[in-house]
């Protein structure tokens, strides 16, 4: 009996230490990032690296906010607000329809949704910039919330969970006298709020990293995310690396925050799909 304590105490030990070690590797990446925004650009590049910053410099941030790093800051804000709350919405009410109202053609429709997820945006590229140019949104904030609004993978999150809403509720609202969208936002929407908070975060980091739609949507510097905005500085400070590191410091500071705040609910949501999928 003795031997098994022993063994399982050494186990967990070593089992510790494992995790501690992989963690350290995960984490010094971002340790190197946030210390080289306070390292000047001769120290950023010297051989042997210097691990922490004897001198530290605030010269870096300094030319980070000579750029109008604020305004930046303030539409990838803007963006992934609105953007979350949009595709929140529109996926939840998708989801419930999906999982739980009886139409023809449901399952095609839901089956072009998953086959939506496996196309890239390079595909649809070409005919979402003549659709948004068409709107006139070219060059503004909406033409990078718009095309995210119908995200494939948000709907088919959220018909995973409204398939765990017993259909007997449902049928008790209705013989109550209960309208669809009253329903659906005392019944349905207060059972899938774990999915709704873990499809939040989804969205809110997907579409602050969204280089990729930023860089052909947007053109006039003012309009630049934060993301975005850094990325050209390589080109205007000649690939100042303590100016980029800088900057990728700043825009990792919202992710951390959501992910933080919402930790508990992304965890309960990811297991209740994951146990119900």
């Amino acid at each position: 009996m003795k031997k098994e304590v022993g063994k399982n105490r050494i186990g967990n030990i070593l089992g510790m230490g494992l995790l501690y070690i992989v963690t350290i590797i995960f984490l010094f990446p971002f340790y190197w990032v946030i210390t080289g925004g306070f390292k000047s650009q001769k120290t950023t590049v010297q051989l042997p690296p210097q691990w922490f910053p004897t001198q530290p410099t605030l010269e870096n941030y300094i030319k980070l906010f000579k750029n109008p790093a604020l305004q930046w800051f303030l539409n990838s804000v803007i963006i992934s607000l609105v953007t979350m709350v949009l595709v929140c919405i529109v996926s939840a009410l998708a989801g419930y329809v999906l999982a739980k109202k009886e139409f023809y053609g449901r399952k095609f429709v839901f089956a072009m949704f998953v086959a939506a997820m496996a196309l890239p945006k390079q595909v649809v590229l070409v005919p979402l910039v003549r659709l948004v140019s068409s709107w006139g949104f070219h060059n503004t904030l909406a033409a990078v919330i718009l095309p995210a609004v119908g995200w494939p993978f948000g709907v088919f999150l959220m018909k995973q969970f409204s398939e765990t809403l017993p259909s007997e509720l449902l049928e008790a609202a209705k013989i109550d006298g209960s309208g669809e969208l009253e329903t659906f936002f005392t019944i349905v929407l207060p059972i899938v709020k774990p999915g709704i908070a873990a499809l939040a975060i989804f969205t809110f980091i997907s579409s602050w990293n969204d280089y990729f739609l930023q860089l052909i949507m947007l053109n006039t510097k003012t309009k630049l995310t934060l993301p975005l905005g850094v990325a050209t500085m390589q080109q205007e400070f000649a690939t100042n690396y303590g100016v980029l590191m800088a900057g990728a410091t700043f825009a990792a500071i919202p992710i951390l925050i959501v992910f933080i705040v919402f930790q508990k609910h992304f965890a309960h949501g990811i297991t209740m799909g994951a146990v119900k999928g």
